[in-house]
């Protein structure tokens, strides 16, 4: 209620119509239009006050309003006015900076897409983003947002992804390449094929992340209310031992002025606010300044491997040819055949054939022994594509020992397959997981900002886990770990006194109740993270690992600058009101004192805005 814009006014209004009636002679004219302002103000102020009462709180409203009555009784009406246009102007003051704070959460909400183009046949309809299904073809326009998560059909499309990453440049997605919905096209139209329900989209999450952002409060807010639980009684006790040691009321009256820092005590959550915007310019969903100050406070980093640390992605390193078949050769068999597998190495099989422009075949008689290899036939040849051990077993023999002629080694996330043709060794193809960008300083960056252990969990091997945190600087291993294990590791980790305030960082599903039981969960965007980012309390959108060690330090800078305002802010609050309790702040430059303490603490605050 005391946001309300047209407050400020009146009571800017009636002091300005007070003072002019004033230096005409009319002097009891003056008091009334100034008594007026104040009225105006008090009205909502009690009201405002008397719901928080009733819900148990005490806030410095009450302190304005004491301040405001006890002005109007004791006949100093300018004072009571230039005290309703502090309330009423901080309030606005605040809105408009909690606004400005928000700015960067609520675009984001506000350019969700709303309606697709859909193909029916050879013509389009519109359509709401809600009734698209998966398999659906749609038309993105140039300027238009991507509507859902789907599968670029067209040769390329240019993609404008700044508002979930950060990055300013556009990025070029080629054919079968996946865009994520609530990216911009900023190229020519393209055509995308569904491969989400809008619901379950990358964007879609994110807003949802957003919303709950707004609802939440940082422990420092709500303690900062508590203050004023204890700020009343204290103004009123300095109120009442200048007004007893004088004998002069309004000695009182001026302790209580400049004892009505309301726009102060908000200067904490504006902090918050204004850092969860800072992080979303970043690419960096926090939900809500409650998890920012955890951050802030952050002391252990708990890191997983797989998409975390690295890409998730296996790429082509290198293909390793034994016998008369050329490199591309076997890899078109090997992709032919592991188009029909389920293994997580056969999707970057085939899409490395089709970087390379490899027509494909459809194998016939296939077979796979799930995690170990496939068999089948491709253009009248036998093809199997597996381990070593697997092949042996399937009737190549000697093919440890003349893969191990080639030992590339397995270490840093490395794996090799086995490629055999009609029962023959034909290759052995290298593929590497390669560390996401920003994680060989990521470790460094986090003891930097005061964290004291940076540790590895990861499901791998010991000897892959121990490659990877050796290249990424980082000293602690826990390999071969289950989601349970996973569990456990957190678990320990929070139950020692000294490494309070356990951060988890994971993508995929098997993290996610790892990020539900750390104090803070963060969530890297990738294919796994739809179900873990639902369970974490900050997912990052950009595809870089240092956001994990700036999503940690703008936790520190929202946490300082929320403490810095609230501690400096009533510190001159309490020096104001000890000079207004020996007699020298006069109650309406105690006022105007105070309109400036309150500015100034907000302006600060949203410093946390800035990097």
């Amino acid at each position: 209620m005391l946001r309300d814009r047209g407050l400020p006014v009146v009571a800017l209004g009636s002091i300005v119509a007070g003072g002019a009636l004033w230096l005409s002679g009319h002097e009891n004219s003056a008091d009334i239009a100034w008594a007026v302002g104040a009225v105006a103000v008090l009205v909502p102020l009690v009201i405002s006050t008397a719901r928080a009462l009733l819900r148990g709180d005490v806030g410095v409203d009450a302190i304005a309003l004491v301040a405001i009555v006890w002005a109007l009784a004791l006949g100093e009406f300018l004072a009571g006015a230039i005290v309703a246009l502090m309330m009423s102007g901080g309030a606005a003051l605040e809105a408009w900076a909690d606004g400005r704070a928000r700015r960067e959460l609520r675009l984001l909400v506000e350019r969700a897409p709303r309606i697709a183009h859909r193909y029916v046949g050879e013509s389009l309809e519109e359509v709401q983003v809600e009734d698209l299904l998966v398999g659906d073809l749609v038309s993105v326009r140039a300027g238009e947002i991507v509507p859902a998560d789907g599968t670029v059909t067209s040769r390329e499309a240019v993609l404008d992804e700044s508002a979930l990453t950060g990055e300013a440049l556009p990025v070029t997605i080629t054919s079968h390449g996946q865009a994520r919905s609530g990216t911009a096209n900023a190229g020519d139209t393209f055509d995308l094929r569904i491969t989400a329900p809008a619901a379950q989209s990358a964007y879609a999450a994110i807003v949802r992340l957003v919303r709950s952002a707004e609802v939440d409060r940082a422990q420092f807010t709500r303690l900062a209310d508590r203050y004023a639980a204890y700020f009343l009684p204290f103004s009123l006790a300095v109120a009442g031992l200048a007004w007893l040691a004088s004998g002069d009321p309004t000695r009182g009256l001026a302790v209580m002025v400049v004892a009505t820092p309301c726009p102060l005590i908000l200067a904490a959550p504006i902090a918050f606010v204004a850092g969860l915007s800072r992080a979303a310019r970043a690419g960096i969903i926090v939900k809500g300044g409650g998890v920012l100050e955890r951050l802030g406070t952050a002391r252990t980093v708990l890191l997983d491997k797989t998409g975390t640390l690295t890409l998730g992605e296996p790429k082509l390193e290198e293909i390793i040819v034994y016998g008369k078949l050329s490199a591309d050769h076997v890899l078109r068999l090997a992709a032919s055949i592991d188009q029909m597998s389920t293994h997580v190495l056969a999707e970057s099989l085939v899409s490395a054939a089709a970087a390379r422009e490899l027509a494909l075949s459809i194998p016939t008689g296939v077979s796979e022994d799930a995690g170990r290899g496939i068999v089948g036939t491709i253009d009248g040849s036998t093809v199997a594509v597996g381990s070593s051990g697997w092949l042996e077993s399937n009737g190549y023999i000697g093919v440890r020992e003349r893969a191990r002629e080639h030992d590339t080694g397995e270490g840093a996330g490395r794996a090799k397959i086995l490629v055999g043709v009609d029962g023959a060794l034909a290759a052995v193809i290298v593929m590497g997981d390669r560390l996401r960008p920003g994680a060989h300083t990521l470790a460094r960056e986090l003891q930097s900002l005061g964290v004291t252990t940076v540790a590895l969990v990861t499901g791998d091997r010991a000897e892959i886990a121990e490659e990877v945190a050796r290249t990424a600087g980082i000293e602690h291993v826990y390999s071969e770990q289950t989601p349970e294990g996973k569990l456990d590791v957190v678990r320990a980790t929070r139950d020692r006194e000294e490494m309070r305030n356990v951060v988890m960082v994971g993508d995929g599903i098997n993290d996610a109740p790892a990020l539900a039981l750390a104090d803070v969960g963060i969530a890297i965007a990738g294919k796994g993270a739809t179900i873990s980012s639902e369970t974490a309390d900050v997912v990052i959108t950009v595809d870089n690992a240092n956001r994990v060690a700036l999503s940690i330090g703008i936790g520190q800078r929202s946490l300082h600058i929320a403490r810095q305002s609230v501690g400096y802010g009533l510190g001159l609050s309490v020096a104001a009101m000890l000079f207004a309790a020996f007699g020298y702040l006069p109650p309406v430059w105690g006022a105007l004192f105070q309109e400036v303490i309150d500015v100034a603490v907000i302006l600060n605050a949203l410093r946390a805005l800035r990097a």
